[in-house]
């Protein structure tokens, strides 16, 4: 089984992101995919694993295995969480509705952390364009600005929306290049300072429910491997028994 065939025939949530999820596109913005594959159980028994994670089949197309999907998003990875997120779901099923009806338990302060760091990293890429060639790169500063906005917003409400909404005709002008580089800076700390006194009285838990997100994938990989039990090499059949074990007989 092929990298392409899990995407294809083993995809439980694909979405749309990047600028058409945010509210964000032009005329010329790329369809970005992103998307979840379950690989069936029986593939972790040998020796090469299946992929963590898988560019393609289709252009502009990405996609994780469940497992490293999760534990990304147990992480507050912003790009995973996000995704969950998209307000464009391009395909879901029964165990990708069930990923979905998680997204709370995977949301916890640490997304202050992890937004933030990766807001300080394309903060100082800019920082070196600006130096380099006297101009930032416009679209990052207008997604810089978005991340911490969201972010901001995520640490008052306790809900992650990733569409920008009414704040769509400010960012594009930054965009374009039309907003002075020094009123970019200006907001870009006054969303930081937000960001940071948010936290304190934040709705969001300390830490995310990695016991609840377990628990669903110890489900789906048992129920996998349930469906697709049938003979080995030598004959015999594997089994998952009540306690979860596997017996050969």
């Amino acid at each position: 089984m092929t990298p392409q065939d899990l995407v294809r025939d083993h995809t439980i949530y694909s979405c749309v992101m990047g600028s058409r999820a945010f509210g964000l596109a032009t005329d010329g913005s790329d369809t970005d995919l992103r998307g979840v594959f379950l690989a069936p159980t029986a593939l972790y028994w040998r020796f090469d694993k299946p992929p963590t994670h898988v560019d393609g089949p289709a252009e502009e197309q990405f996609s994780w295995e469940l497992e490293r999907f999760c534990e990304l998003a147990l992480r507050a990875n912003p790009n995973i969480l996000e995704c969950l997120h998209s307000p464009l779901v391009e395909r879901v099923d029964d165990t990708g509705r069930e990923l979905l009806a998680l997204r709370d338990a995977f949301l916890s302060r640490r997304v202050h952390e992890t937004f933030v760091r990766y807001a300080v990293g394309q903060r100082r890429k800019l920082d070196a364009d600006v130096r380099q060639y006297g101009a930032p790169r416009w679209k990052h500063a207008m997604h810089l600005l978005r991340l911490l906005a969201t972010c901001r917003d995520l640490l008052r409400t306790g809900r992650l929306v990733t569409d920008v909404d009414d704040g769509r005709e400010r960012l594009l002008a930054v965009r374009r290049g039309e907003v002075p580089w020094p009123e970019v800076e200006s907001w870009t700390a006054r969303l930081a300072a937000e960001a940071d006194a948010a936290v304190t009285g934040s709705p969001l838990p300390a830490e995310p429910d990695r016991a609840r997100v377990e628990d669903f994938l110890v489900r789906v990989r048992r129920a996998s491997a349930l469906r697709e039990a049938q003979p080995g090499p030598y004959g015999e059949v594997v089994q998952v028994v009540a306690g979860g074990g596997l017996v050969g007989q």
